[in-house]
């Protein structure tokens, strides 16, 4: 028993998405987190409270619901890199907190270090390679996302030694060059929409040739 027939001609339904862009806020909150971090890895200040509630809470929770909000969206870079690095955060913060909170779990060591660092540089160059069909901005974002991971792992791979120290103070102002790109992607785009034409511009990528049906 087969169901009622469809009419190819009947109209269909659009349903328009008239939600807002979550891409900025995601940005904005890997950007301003990443700044204060590498602040203290330039040597302005200690690692205190203040990393720690701004990578769980604007680093980490913010840029998760960006990622949900992504997925809801269809956009599927921003919902791996959103939800992503939000998780970032989060677990960075983690291995400061939880040897202090749970007895008999020891600190992250410089190797451990170096591994977790190497795993996330390995996922922000592809995701690098990817920006390449995205724009400018985010191509500038990621490439010194990618270098910055690679003066971390340097400078926890060298624990110990005097470079080590060279390689994370450099970390550090690299890092708030990073994180100044980050925040000037997601603000670009707030004044874009707000002003209705290109104020800060991100200067998109061509969009793709379409494939040529060779003879046979």
């Amino acid at each position: 028993m087969s169901g009622p027939a469809i009419d190819p001609s009947a109209p269909k339904t659009v349903i328009a998405d008239t939600t807002a862009n979550p891409a900025p806020l995601g940005l904005c909150a890997f950007g301003l987190t990443t700044f204060l971090l590498n602040a203290h890895n330039a040597g302005f200040f200690a690692l205190d409270a203040m990393i720690l509630g701004m990578g769980l809470f604007y680093g980490g929770l913010a840029q998760l619901f960006v990622g949900w909000m992504e997925w809801k969206k269809g956009a599927t870079f921003g919902t791996v890199a959103f939800t992503s690095f939000g998780c970032f955060w989060i677990s960075l913060c983690t291995l400061v907190l939880l040897p202090k909170m749970v007895s008999g779990v020891t600190p992250a060591s410089a190797t451990s270090m170096a591994f977790f660092l190497g795993i996330w540089g390995v996922f922000s160059t592809v995701l690098f390679v990817a920006t390449f069909r995205l724009n400018t901005a985010l191509q500038v974002t990621f490439g010194l996302l990618v270098v910055l991971f690679v003066l971390l792992i340097l400078g926890n791979a060298t624990h110990g030694s005097e470079i080590s120290h060279v390689f994370h103070r450099l970390a550090g102002w690299e890092g708030m060059a990073t994180a100044l790109a980050a925040m000037y992607t997601g603000l670009a785009q707030v004044m874009n929409e707000v002003h209705g034409k290109v104020v800060w511009p991100l200067n998109k990528a061509p969009a793709p040739r379409p494939a040529t049906l060779k003879a046979a």
